[in-house]
């Protein structure tokens, strides 16, 4: 990712973060449209689900100025997924629910550099948590 991309990630995520609850919202009715099937890894009550989707977020997006400060706690992540069910497939599903989330959140804020920046934010990120996950389960199995 440039420095412009990270800034871009930045700023429009500053403009979410007040309507973070509605965000979340919007974010796991529509995973759950488009991927009836994950609805299952979630607690009944997804209050403190959201919280804690947006806290994670909040956490990324302050934190890809420094990215190698953050890995550490993604990889932690990645592995604590695998536990609930999830599977690398999912990742593109999640991702795929984030941008569409945003782009309704962002309204005319959500511009193609904006798209681009957290699709390759999303990306780099996703690939690292696969990578983490799934890789150390395939190297334990040798």
């Amino acid at each position: 990712m440039t420095p412009e991309q990270i800034t871009l990630v930045q700023q429009s995520f500053s403009k979410v973060a007040p309507i973070s609850e509605a965000a979340a919202v919007l974010f796991y009715d529509r995973l759950f449209e488009v991927a009836p099937s994950v609805r299952a890894m979630f607690p009944e009550d997804m209050t403190e689900q959201r919280k804690k989707l947006m806290g994670m977020l909040a956490a990324v997006v302050s934190g890809l100025s420094n990215l190698d400060s953050m890995l550490p706690a993604a990889s932690v992540l990645a592995k604590r997924h695998v536990a609930y069910g999830a599977k690398a497939e999912h990742y593109p599903v999640v991702g795929a629910t984030l941008l569409w989330t945003l782009e309704k959140g962002l309204g005319e804020a959500w511009t193609p550099d904006v798209a681009k920046a957290w699709t390759d934010a999303y990306g780099v990120l996703s690939g690292f948590m696969i990578s983490e996950a799934y890789g150390a389960q395939a190297q334990a199995a040798e």
